[in-house]
């Protein structure tokens, strides 16, 4: 009959260095490490007996509990979505199953929520920077926020908000191309708000709100000291063809046709 093995047995179980982490002694030889939570879940004491299965058990256990601190560090102080702890701990070459069932504890201990995460950062951006909802869902979906949140998050930035902000934009951006003409300038404003993220829509309400104001003089000054580089540009043609050039030029820019005309007269004028 075959002598039945003896299950091995805790002898000793020593402290390290690190604060909540323990060596535990199998049959007086040196076993495996353990944390001070998986240690107290398991109930590890002298005397107790462990076989090869449980043994797995509590090293996998312990190994979540590591990938566990890795990731309340990387928690500390900032909210993470889902995402980003994976891609953290996946540096750490954790396996996936452990990263899993650490992302599980995170989840059931309120410490990581997407939705969460994602209403938080919408309010901040909405208040802090002058990106519109596109580029917002844009940045949300690279950390891999699912739409669903998304869509409810946003509401966190209603479409007053985004005018309201979108004015202050679009009153910064109409400063920095002062120089063109107003229905040129109107056009880089649109473009501009397109690029930060606001939509079609909300760019409308924006520009209806915002004051354009036309001073005829500068208008004019405007188009004086662009007609003179155009025309200029083009004295190598023949005056049909260099009058034909410079409209088209000017035109483009979104000055009127009427003061492009005069301008052309006076040209006229001087043969």
């Amino acid at each position: 009959m075959t002598e039945k093995k003896a299950v091995p047995k805790v002898t000793k179980i020593t402290t390290q260095k690190r604060e909540g982490r323990y060596n535990v002694f199998l049959d007086d030889q040196y076993a495996f490490p353990i944390s001070e939570d998986v240690m107290i879940k398991y109930r590890i004491f002298k005397g107790m007996e462990i076989d090869k299965q449980l043994q797995e058990e509590i090293l996998a256990a312990d190994d979540v509990s590591k990938a566990y601190s890795r990731a309340l560090a990387f928690l500390s102080g900032h909210l993470r979505t889902e995402k980003e702890i994976q891609q953290k701990l996946r540096e750490k070459e954790i396996p996936e199953p452990t990263i899993e069932a650490t992302l599980k504890k995170l989840r059931e201990l309120n410490l990581v929520d997407d939705l969460q995460y994602a209403q938080s950062y919408v309010r901040t951006m909405a208040r802090t920077s002058d990106k519109g909802p596109i580029v917002i869902t844009r940045n949300l979906r690279t950390k891999g926020i699912l739409e669903n949140d998304i869509e409810q998050a946003l509401l966190e930035y209603p479409a007053d908000d985004q005018v309201a902000n979108g004015i202050e934009i679009g009153e910064k951006l109409s400063h920095h191309y002062r120089r063109d003409p107003v229905s040129k300038m109107k056009q880089k404003v649109r473009q501009g708000l397109m690029t930060k993220g606001f939509t079609g829509d909300v760019i409308t309400q924006i520009l209806e709100q915002m004051e354009f104001e036309i001073d005829p003089d500068l208008e004019d000054e405007k188009l004086k000291s662009e007609f003179e580089k155009v025309w200029n540009r083009n004295r190598r043609y023949a005056f049909s063809q260099r009058k034909m050039r410079t409209k088209r030029t000017l035109y483009g820019k979104g000055f009127q046709s009427d003061a492009i005309n005069r301008l052309i007269d006076e040209q006229e004028d001087l043969k």
